[in-house]
């Protein structure tokens, strides 16, 4: 039995650091993972490929979770066990959802192998993951936001702290990505969160009226602040457009917006040690292959 499904990255539209709730948007770079069950083994074991000392507790924890609710829907004996390989476009420990995008396509492919997809919704396939990341200590947010971007495309606003997906919309948008070589901008201090920088004291705020490129770039400055980051980069992709965030808690940044500025967005970011990246939303989600 086998299965193989593959879930989109995503970029930081709102941290759920401060207030609880966050808002990710998915973008068009990938994580497979390819699920082997079998009746006859009793364990789980998991392989990132080209990193074979790579932590995998959370891909394995997903298949687990996925065996123990429906390892018995393909008949007796039941599935008891298998194995895991995960290929990514997505650098890990980046700030572009890498686990969540790991954690989904895991999901997925494995409910595929046991041609189970029917069995859960979207919603629920994403709270798996999040709650294997939980349990294997990965997240500090809770990491709902991350999760159902990549797992529903689109950009998604939740509440990570009751997983309630608080909306969902799909955009059109075109990415720039820069993630940062050896040379580390910050991130080693940490001030005080900006509790009330994105949703204000009613806690509702511009990501929950749709105003999700004011909603990012106050997300970056505030957090940039936070955690010791350099703004400099959010600065140069303000000159052109008005979308520009530190990813998650760094160290990549993103911005979004008209292609043509983001090309020239992206001669100012390449003149920066490390990659840069231009892409696309996502608006399909986590798919099987």
């Amino acid at each position: 039995m086998e299965g193989q499904a593959r879930a989109p990255a995503a970029g930081t539209v709102l941290n759920a650091l401060a207030t609880g709730r966050g808002s990710a948007f998915a973008i068009d770079e990938y994580t497979t993972a390819t699920v082997e069950l079998s009746t006859e083994r009793e364990d789980v074991t998991g392989e990132v490929a080209g990193a074979p000392d790579a932590d995998t507790r959370l891909v394995e924890r997903c298949v687990e979770y996925v065996i123990d609710a429906h390892g018995g829907a393909v008949g007796m004996p039941a599935v008891s066990g298998g194995t895991v390989r995960t290929e990514s476009e997505v650098p890990m420990a980046s700030g572009l959802k890498s686990s969540s995008a790991a954690a989904n396509a895991t999901v997925l492919a494995t409910l595929d192998a046991l041609d189970a997809t029917e069995r859960m919704t979207r919603e629920d396939m994403a709270r798996l993951g999040v709650m294997a990341a939980r349990d294997v200590g990965v997240t500090i947010t809770g990491a709902f936001d991350d999760a159902s971007a990549s797992m529903l495309g689109g950009v998604t606003v939740t509440d990570n702290e009751s997983d309630d997906l608080l909306a969902r919309a799909e955009v059109d948008w075109d990415v720039l990505v820069w993630t940062p070589g050896a040379v580390v901008l910050g991130g080693r201090g940490r001030g005080p969160l900006p509790a009330d920088c994105a949703y204000g004291p009613s806690r509702r705020g511009p990501a929950l009226d749709g105003d999700y490129q004011r909603a990012m770039t106050v997300n970056g400055l505030a957090f940039c602040a936070a955690l010791g980051f350099d703004t400099e980069p959010i600065v140069e992709g303000l000159s052109q457009v008005e979308g520009v965030s530190l990813s998650g808690t760094g160290p990549s940044f993103t911005a979004v917006g008209d292609r043509q500025a983001l090309e020239q967005v992206r001669e100012y970011w390449d003149e920066r040690p490390g990659k840069t990246l231009l892409t696309t939303t996502q608006t399909e989600g986590t798919q099987t292959q």
